[in-house]
């Protein structure tokens, strides 16, 4: 009996602890489960490009930007570069280098496949480089001289290797060409894709494919791209994208405003108040890789005071830099601290950082025995006046830039000349060495890879680029030696060295770095924009731009 009752108890208390678990529950609120909406695919995108569609072929698109506006999203490279200048993988999903930087092995991504659903084999990429290798002068100039140079091994349907006959860390520079497919294109020589069809209807390999040009009057007018569902990265979110041209940028920005385009290619300094003051139009912003710069003339006979190190410095300190980004750019630059993008991975944040002090600049003069005259103008200790050429390119912008510099250089002293020419008789005249000092940019464009040897190397001073005839045997060897050697970190070291000297001794006067501007209505979210080697560049992150938000079909209800 006693069992019974026991196991009685037991009843008892179960139930008793049910019934309070069960009053429990009933008495505390119901927290409903959520879920933050996110990207989901759907929606278009609709671009006012500024000039006119050419064609479609990213071998034949160097001299017309909408053009590689819209190869970037049809076409894939092999690598692409991350924001610091690196390369990443593309097309190749891996890569070995040899340490002399002369080997160069790169592994394909076996998922991708052409937009007709054929794959993208090493066999596409050595098709692609023998038109680069043909000499043809409708291929980009930089391409055109280094690959005949070289030796292109196949291995297999997804390797390829390449061979250099001289040492360089900076050639991943020269492999972000776009790949065309072999199946498609049985020519022999670039000049054969000019009238090709494939350059009115191509297939590549990108994110978007190719769906149809938008006609007037038998007039490309536009072109409409659609998502590739087959890509071998993340499927973009917007399905369709749709280029329209226009055949300036006010053209561009009134189509914006009458709601037949959602973005803008680019926003000169005209249009800029007008684009910050439409609500819903978000504005982006990176600098270009184009660096703006005063060549000095050390070899120059009728300005000897231009060797002086100190001369130079008194130059620079004299330019009011950010006045000239604010007089004319309306703000629209960034002050370079030497020669690298201030985003490089090799850029060293530890050099002088030189600022417009026009008392130093005059302290600077006056310690060379150079003294005004009762008239203002400046004189060496020998009695030479000082007098300086400044070389311009007949450009209004460039001319505006040059009466800044020399109302400030005047404002010191310095006696200066403005000889404006063509753009082309500038360059003849900087390759002659005839002339004294010389505003003009260094096009970084396509070469993220920071390799100074071109400009500054001792090798350079006769007959190469190294224009201001800068002779400098230390830092001519480090810039040397970073580029034979694939080792980023040895590379970094050399080129913070490099960077040290050059700051020391100021061979030419760096100014700054002018910004590219974009504008994206705010429906578009997700857009981001870093630093940029190509106007296309823009384009880099794509694939996480969205229009439309939603649960996933899968949450719990």
């Amino acid at each position: 009996m006693k069992q019974f009752r026991w196991q009685l108890l037991i009843v008892f208390l179960t139930a008793l602890i049910v019934g309070l678990i069960l009053t429990f529950n009933q008495s505390k609120p119901v927290v409903p489960v959520t879920q933050e909406p996110s990207p989901i695919s759907g929606g278009s995108y609709t671009e006012a490009l500024v000039g006119q569609f050419s064609r479609l072929n990213p071998l034949l698109d160097h001299y017309n930007q909408p053009d590689r506006d819209v190869d970037r999203l049809l076409f894939s490279r092999l690598i692409r570069h991350d924001r610091s200048g690196r390369p990443i993988a593309e097309l190749a999903q891996n890569w070995t280098v040899s340490e002399d930087a002369t080997h160069f092995t790169f592994y394909l991504n076996q998922n991708a496949v052409w937009h007709d659903g054929v794959p993208v084999t090493s066999h596409d990429v050595a098709f692609t480089i023998s038109l680069l290798q043909s000499g043809s002068p409708y291929i980009a100039p930089n391409l055109r001289e280094l690959w005949p140079k070289v030796q292109v091994l196949v291995h297999g349907d997804d390797a390829i290797e390449f061979i250099l006959q001289d040492s360089f860390a900076a050639f991943f520079d020269y492999l972000s060409f776009q790949i065309l497919p072999s199946h498609l294109l049985q020519i022999q020589s670039v000049e054969e894709l000019i009238d090709h069809p494939f350059t009115l209807a191509p297939i590549g390999s990108g994110p978007y494919r190719f769906s149809k040009l938008i006609l007037d009057n038998a007039v490309i007018k536009g072109i409409e791209l659609e998502v590739n569902e087959f890509y071998f990265e993340p499927r973009a979110f917007i399905d369709k994208i749709t280029f329209k041209y226009y055949h300036d940028r006010e053209s561009a920005l009134q189509a914006y405003l009458a709601g037949e385009v959602d973005g803008l290619s680019s926003i000169s300094t005209n249009e800029m108040n007008r684009v910050l003051a439409q609500p819903g139009l978000n504005l982006y912003s990176s600098r270009e890789a184009q660096l703006n710069m005063i060549f000095l003339n050390s070899n120059s006979p009728d300005a000897g005071y231009l060797k002086n190190a100190d001369f130079r410095k008194a130059l620079m300190a004299a330019v009011n830099r950010q006045g000239m980004i604010d007089e004319v750019l309306m703000g629209q630059g960034v002050l370079a601290v030497g020669p690298f993008l201030p985003d490089s991975w090799a850029f060293y944040d530890g050099q002088t950082e030189y600022r417009y002090d026009p008392d130093l600049a005059r302290q600077l003069i006056a310690a060379q025995g150079m003294a005004l005259s009762d008239s203002g103008s400046l004189y060496t200790k020998e009695g030479q006046a000082v007098r300086l050429h400044l070389l311009v390119p007949e450009n209004p912008q460039y001319q505006a830039l040059a009466a800044v510099v020399e109302r400030n250089w005047r404002s010191v002293g310095i006696d200066v000349v403005l000889e404006v020419y063509p753009f082309e008789q500038v360059l003849a005249k900087l390759d002659s060495r005839q002339y004294q000092a010389a505003l003009i940019d260094i096009d970084f464009s396509a070469t993220p890879d920071p390799d100074p040897y071109p400009f500054w190397s001792e090798a350079t001073v006769s007959g190469g680029q190294n224009y201001s005839g800068w002779v400098n045997s230390t830092a001519s060897e480090y810039i040397e030696q970073a580029r034979v050697i694939s080792d980023y970190d040895l590379r970094t070291k050399l080129y913070r060295n490099f960077q040290v000297l050059f700051s020391e001794d100021l061979p030419s006067l760096p100014l700054f770095f002018p910004v590219y501007n974009y504008a994206v209505k705010d429906s578009i979210q997700n857009v981001s924009m870093g630093p940029i080697y190509d106007p296309s560049d823009r384009f880099n992150t794509i694939g996480e731009w969205y229009i439309r938000t939603g649960i996933a079909e899968d949450a719990q209800e």
